[in-house]
C-alpha cells in the first residue's frame, strides 16, 4: 500500500511545472474591451483599521460595537484640545 502512494504522489509531482516561464510571464496583454466593472468595489464604505488588543481586553466586550462606545466614550472624557471635535458617532 505504502509503494502505491509513493508512485501516485512522484506521478503527480511530475506533472508539475518546474521552469519558472511556466509560473509567470515577464509582461502580459491585457485586452480591456472585455473587461467588467467590479461589482465588489462599492462594498466597503468606510475604511475599517484593525488594532490588535489583548485577549482580556478581548473578553470585556461581546462585539466590536461595544468596544468602539467605550473607547469613543473615554476619548470625550479626555481634555478637549482645540483643533479635535468630539466623537458622537454611533451604530
Amino acid at each position: 500500500m505504502h509503494e502505491q502512494q509513493l508512485l501516485k504522489k512522484e506521478k503527480i509531482m511530475k506533472k508539475m511545472p518546474n521552469k519558472k516561464d511556466d509560473f509567470m510571464k515577464n509582461e502580459y496583454n491585457f485586452d480591456y474591451s472585455k473587461s467588467k466593472p467590479n461589482h465588489f468595489a462599492g462594498i466597503v464604505k468606510e475604511r475599517v483599521i484593525l488594532y490588535p488588543i489583548d485577549e482580556d481586553v478581548a473578553k470585556v466586550f461581546r462585539n466590536p460595537a461595544e468596544a468602539n462606545n467605550a473607547l469613543r466614550s473615554i476619548i470625550n472624557a479626555l481634555p478637549k484640545k482645540s483643533s479635535k471635535k468630539q466623537l458622537s458617532k454611533t451604530p
